[in-house]
């Protein structure tokens, strides 16, 4: 499968596994006989939580930044997120030396903030709109002349995503069904194209929140489907495909579950309570897929 025509393939995502390996953690394959169990199924959970910045998105910050031209990377590196991509691209510059300058929201979590600013980050501020996000972004590129990185609608991101399916099925390579979180769809995206090109039998499902469900949307009409209104506990899932991931995610994605608010409270109390991992409600929602009656209609 060579996907090229989606600008990512497995060529690409093998060269960003390349050149982001001495920076990246070989992150755990967790199991547990209570969950599976539970799930009826054998369960491999790949904890990103132990990714450097605390989250898969440091893969794909580190394959943007580490790619760039010397000249390119010299003004530094500029986005608009006031998540775990903000978090990843302040730790990915400051690992290369080179300024990273982050638009966050002025009603980000102050939490959030200083994260960004311990890895180095230069916080410039915007009204909570993403009208405003992205014009404050557009005047930090022209002030700075720093390198836009986005945080999934990107074929460098979704290369430096995809190294996680490469890397977890040389963990657990008897694994014939993946679930996926997808917000901005990089991460799955990069999976899909990833996991199926190593075995095209697999199936990869997303994860999706009820209240936040654009991606369960659009797959069931055939076209991008674009929310006014999100509502839902997982707050790292709120974003919407852009042109980039909505055609991966359309072609190569079995389908989308999705799962309400309640069932995720539930799957952090078992990750914390059986698995001894504490987790944010969008890490989550892939054991809350795997247990939800939505997903009696997959069965493996």
């Amino acid at each position: 499968m060579a996907c090229k025509k989606y600008g990512v393939s497995i060529d690409t995502i093998q060269k960003a596994q390349i050149l982001i390996k001495e920076y990246i953690n070989l992150t755990p394959v967790i199991h547990s006989t209570t969950l599976n169990s539970l799930s009826r199924k054998t369960l491999f959970f790949k904890s990103e939580c132990f990714q450097k910045s605390g989250a898969f998105k440091f893969r794909g910050a580190a394959n943007a930044v580490f790619s760039l031209q010397e000249e390119q990377a010299a003004k530094g590196v500029v986005t608009h997120s006031s998540g775990n991509h903000a978090a990843a691209l302040s730790l990915a510059a400051q690992l290369r030396g080179i300024p990273s300058y982050v638009v966050i929201p002025n009603t980000a979590p102050k939490c959030k903030v200083a994260n960004v600013k311990r890895y180095g980050g230069i916080v410039r501020f915007s009204e909570p709109t993403m009208q405003s996000r992205e014009e404050t972004a557009i005047r930090v590129l022209q002030e700075t002349g720093a390198v836009l990185v986005p945080s999934s609608n990107d074929v460098r991101i979704i290369s430096g995503q995809g190294t996680l399916s490469l890397e977890f099925l040389d963990q657990a390579p008897e694994l014939d069904t993946l679930i996926v979180p997808i917000s901005g769809g990089g991460l799955l995206s990069g999976v899909a194209i990833g996991a199926k090109s190593k075995n095209p039998a697999i199936r990869v499902l997303g994860a999706e929140p009820k209240g936040a469900d654009d991606a369960a949307q659009s797959k069931a009409c055939g076209r991008l489907v674009s929310l006014s209104h999100t509502n839902t506990i997982a707050d790292g899932l709120r974003a919407s495909m852009g042109d980039i991931t909505w055609p991966i995610v359309r072609d190569l994605v079995d389908d989308i579950i999705t799962v309400n608010d309640e069932e995720i409270l539930q799957a952090m109390r078992y990750s914390y309570e059986i698995l001894k991992v504490a987790v944010e409600p969008s890490a989550a929602i892939g054991l809350a897929a795997v247990l939800s009656d939505n997903f009696k209609k997959h069965p493996c």
